[in-house]
């Protein structure tokens, strides 16, 4: 029985023997450490070996594996799947350091210069230009679709059959347009001929006044039309709808057809916008001013119209 006990306390002997001269060397390791530790602790020292660090390959090598591994993504997406990133950013957005460079930065006078810059380029003069253009010609594009649309939904059979003509609802918005330019031009004249009385002490008396201003209404408005639809076929109003007036050649009418048909107009007008009410029920869409001029009016992008009638 007592055999069995003196081997295990013989290999354990042996065990500690064996392991002997690695725990000597352990300890032996271990104190060079701790004192090669103890001889670098000197900042100097420290930073010529980050200094020496720095001026190799390894900063090149650490944004290389960076990169290659999608550090920076992965970091940035697991901040914003945290919501830790949302919450960072207003943090820096509202603080008042954040508010205060930002307030300085505005009124800085490099800033102010670079506004003024920015602000008298022509390039940003031409982007003006270029939006103010596009949204005008999306609204004019947008009236006048829905002016045809109009026109499409009240127009009778025998009109549907010749879309050559134009409508009432697209004729009522160039004349829209077309009074507002001539009402401008007769506002600018006579604030001009105001200006001129004033001189003199005035126009005296006021029924003078009264006379002159309704001749000088008749003379633009009725020289704004004539000269338009004798010279081009169309006043402005008419272009931006895309429509044309033409005689039975299928021409622009001439001085005296023009002359006829606005004073048709005028009656039309001046009969309650009732002298429009033929172009409803007319095959070829024809007002008053139509029928006394002889004339037709057309869109512009379609072949022109015979009107045999003369």
């Amino acid at each position: 029985m007592s055999t069995p006990r003196k081997r295990p306390r013989i290999a354990d002997s042996a065990g500690r023997a064996a392991f002997f001269p690695a725990r000597v060397a352990a300890r032996a390791w271990r104190g060079g450490i701790e004192s090669a530790a103890e001889d670098v602790v000197s900042a100097p020292e420290i930073a010529r070996i980050v200094d020496s660090a720095l001026a190799g390959p390894l900063p090149e090598e650490i944004a290389r594996s960076l990169v290659r591994h999608r550090v920076i993504e992965r970091v940035v997406a697991e901040l914003a799947a945290t919501g830790e990133l949302e919450r960072l950013i207003e943090q820096s957005l509202g603080s008042a350091q954040t508010l205060e460079l930002t307030d300085r930065v505005l009124a800085s006078d490099e800033m102010q210069r670079v506004l003024q810059s920015v602000a008298s380029s022509p390039e940003l003069r031409r982007a003006v230009t270029r939006q103010s253009a596009g949204l005008a010609e999306d609204v004019v594009a947008g009236v006048r679709r829905s002016a045809a649309g109009l026109d499409e939904r009240i127009a009778r059979p025998a009109q549907r059959r010749q879309p050559v003509y134009a409508g009432i609802a697209t004729r009522a918005a160039a004349l829209a347009v077309d009074s507002l330019a001539a009402l401008s031009i007769f506002v600018l004249g006579s604030a001009v001929v105001a200006l001129i009385a004033s001189l003199v002490g005035g126009i005296r008396p006021h029924w003078l006044a009264g006379s002159l201003l309704a001749a000088e209404w008749i003379v633009v408005a009725g020289g704004y039309f004539v000269l338009f639809w004798s010279a081009a076929g169309q006043t402005p109003g008419m272009r931006l709808m895309h429509l044309r007036v033409v005689d039975g050649s299928g021409s622009a009418p001439g001085l005296g057809h023009s002359l006829v048909r606005v004073v048709g107009l005028g009656f039309a007008i001046l009969l309650l916008f009732t002298g429009f009410l033929p172009a409803l029920v007319d095959d070829r869409r024809r007002a008053l001013q139509d029928f006394l001029a002889g004339t037709v009016v057309v869109y512009d992008n379609a072949p022109p119209a015979r009107d045999s009638s003369g």
